[in-house]
């Protein structure tokens, strides 16, 4: 089935094809698969970095004066912004377009933002998807900023390179961040809104938490930034230059890769499955069993017992 966009015009970097091929990937529209099997070996060369963090945490205004600053470095960039709550129109970032008016305009950004659609760790695997988009369309950074909604963060952490964890001075945000296991997931951290009061204490006390990980080869920093007037930003860049060539001397960035692989082969054989098990029968079945369920005739593991004996008579080679 044709994929409803020329894919020598993304991989020519054609803003108009880009943007369509992420909507069909998006909308799961015909010829999605297609597009993104033709597309994949294209794939590989841009660098992901994550962004993540509460709410409030100037997220947006970190991502544009990155992307900014990478633009002066010559590179191209691709923002993708999620949204852990409902979907986008417009292309608003976060519902905000003013934090990107920097570099809204730039030839060399393309920013879109797009719904989580539930995914608990606040990105979807749509977003991962329209990454390997911008990837093969010739992006050389690619920046996924997503909120961290107190659930797991793992989607972030597996989504990208590296790993950035935004945080601000006030009180409770390192215990936030530990709760919602950012702390588990960050490559470095960044204090944002550090002209604020307590900062300085605010990184005194990540230090501290940080000091109780397990050392490894790689110890996370804690850089101090003042996004509103770029102050840190270039500091923040040349820290993630540095996990870079740590993980490429490491051999740490295949294997990021390798996992991300296998998440999206895995994520892509349940759908299939799903969509297989869940036809008419098996949810006639369904609803007779759980009826019967209730009266205490079965129990829910007889009865999902049975389901799977039914998908596999009904696909038995």
């Amino acid at each position: 089935m044709s994929p409803g966009v020329d894919p020598d015009r993304v991989l020519a970097g054609d803003r108009v094809a880009i943007s369509r091929a992420i909507s069909i990937v998006e909308n799961d529209a015909p010829g999605a698969q297609l597009l993104l099997d033709g597309l994949f070996r294209k794939t590989g060369r841009a660098y992901r970095l994550g962004i993540t963090g509460p709410p409030g945490a100037g997220k947006s205004t970190i991502t544009s004066r990155l992307a900014r600053y990478y633009r002066t470095q010559g590179r191209t960039v691709g923002i993708l912004a999620v949204d852990p709550t409902s979907p986008f129109t417009g292309g608003a970032l976060l519902g905000d377009r003013v934090r990107m008016g920097e570099v809204e305009l730039d030839a060399g950004v393309f920013i879109r933002s797009m719904a989580s659609r539930g995914s608990l760790g606040g990105l979807s695997r749509k977003a991962t998807e329209a990454a390997d988009i911008l990837d093969a369309a010739g992006k050389d950074v690619i920046l996924l900023e997503t909120v961290g909604v107190g659930q797991s963060e793992l989607d972030i952490a597996r989504a990208a390179d590296t790993t950035v964890v935004v945080l601000v001075p006030e009180s409770g945000d390192s215990i936030q961040a530990m709760k919602a296991g950012l702390m588990e997931i960050a490559d470095f951290f960044v204090l944002n809104k550090a002209d604020r009061a307590g900062a300085d204490q605010a990184v005194t006390g990540l230090q501290m938490i940080l000091g109780f990980r397990a050392s490894g080869a790689w110890s996370p920093a804690v850089l101090k930034t003042v996004a509103s007037t770029g102050e840190g930003i270039v500091e923040v860049a040349q820290e993630v230059e540095a996990h870079r060539r740590y993980l490429e001397e490491s051999g740490g960035l295949l294997h990021r890769r390798r996992l991300r692989l296998e998440d999206r082969i895995a994520g892509l054989v349940e759908d299939a499955v799903r969509e297989q098990l869940w036809n008419a029968e098996s949810r006639e079945l369904l609803h007779r069993r759980a009826g019967e369920a209730l009266g205490g005739g079965v129990t829910p593991y007889g009865a999902a017992g049975e389901l799977v004996t039914l998908f596999r008579r009904d696909h038995r080679s």
